[in-house]
């Protein structure tokens, strides 16, 4: 299709979602939507990295600001 997205993030991980055990749902104008239909691109920390001393650390604690960007742009080739 030549669509293309750009994401950036402060962020180290991004989790990619497909909702591959959803059942079929209605849609707007009669559309059916099944398994892996769609996608959600989540920014996020890197899983379990609580348990991983070289990731950098998810944990706020009290006190602490908790600052995160992520921009997405979505462009024809």
């Amino acid at each position: 299709t030549g669509i293309g997205l750009d994401v950036r993030t402060t962020l180290e991980g991004m989790q990619f979602y497909t909702a591959g055990f959803l059942t079929d749902r209605p849609g707007k104008e009669g559309a059916r939507y099944g398994r892996a239909s769609g996608l959600c691109l989540e920014t996020q920390h890197f899983p379990d990295a609580v348990n991983h001393p070289a990731f950098p650390s998810p944990v706020l604690r009290a006190g602490e600001e908790y600052r995160a960007s992520t921009s997405w742009r979505f462009f024809v080739r």
